[in-house]
């Protein structure tokens, strides 16, 4: 069985991946009739009162995947010009925990994020604009670029898709889920080759 914490991908109704919700959200969307379909594993089987006529019990199976009806903020953000919120979980999901200077893997908080065009140089804080580096290499760069520092960039920072979006801030993707989501992602897409495609 899975935990109560386990996400649910929605989707607007021509598939296209929104947002993470949780089991009381996505019940609440059937409760409403906002959802026009579902696919992926049954995840949830919510029980719920007995029928006094019938003597029997309302269930409700939420499945992994959720379509629904209606709009939603999240598909604003489905346009070409969109570029989604910069944050430090998303950033070093986007680049897999590794520093991009040395290459190792460390743990969140052995993180930080680096500006490759450094602010005090006129660097944005702007996807294309910062890698994740870890606390050493990120304090031996400084205020330099990495040419400046004798340091080399290990991959290019990118813009995420709004998919590729959804996918760095789940929790717990499922195979399933990961799927649909990599049908969602560009075919140059850095992501593609960490998650099994």
């Amino acid at each position: 069985m899975l935990p109560l914490n386990q996400q649910v991908l929605r989707t607007d109704l021509a598939g296209m991946p929104l947002e993470w919700v949780d089991y009381r959200t996505a019940a609440r969307l059937y409760f409403l009739d906002q959802v026009a379909y579902a696919c992926g594993d049954d995840l949830f089987c919510l029980r719920g009162g007995i029928n006094a006529s019938t003597r029997r019990r309302s269930q409700l199976r939420i499945q992994s995947i959720i379509a629904t009806v209606g709009l939603h903020q999240a598909q604003n953000q489905l346009q070409d010009n969109y570029a989604p919120p910069l944050s430090n979980q998303a950033l070093f999901q986007r680049d897999g925990h590794l520093c991009l200077y040395c290459g190792s893997r460390f743990a969140s908080r052995q993180l930080s994020r680096d500006h490759v065009r450094p602010s005090s140089q006129g660097g944005r804080d702007h996807w294309n604009n910062v890698v994740t580096a870890c606390v050493r290499c990120n304090n031996f760069k400084a205020g330099r670029t990495p040419e400046a520092a004798g340091m080399e960039l290990l991959a290019v920072p990118f813009t995420p898709t709004h998919a590729e979006y959804v996918y760095l801030m789940g929790r717990g993707v499922l195979a399933d889920q990961m799927k649909f989501l990599r049908a969602h992602f560009p075919r140059s897409s850095p992501l593609r080759g960490r998650t099994g495609s």
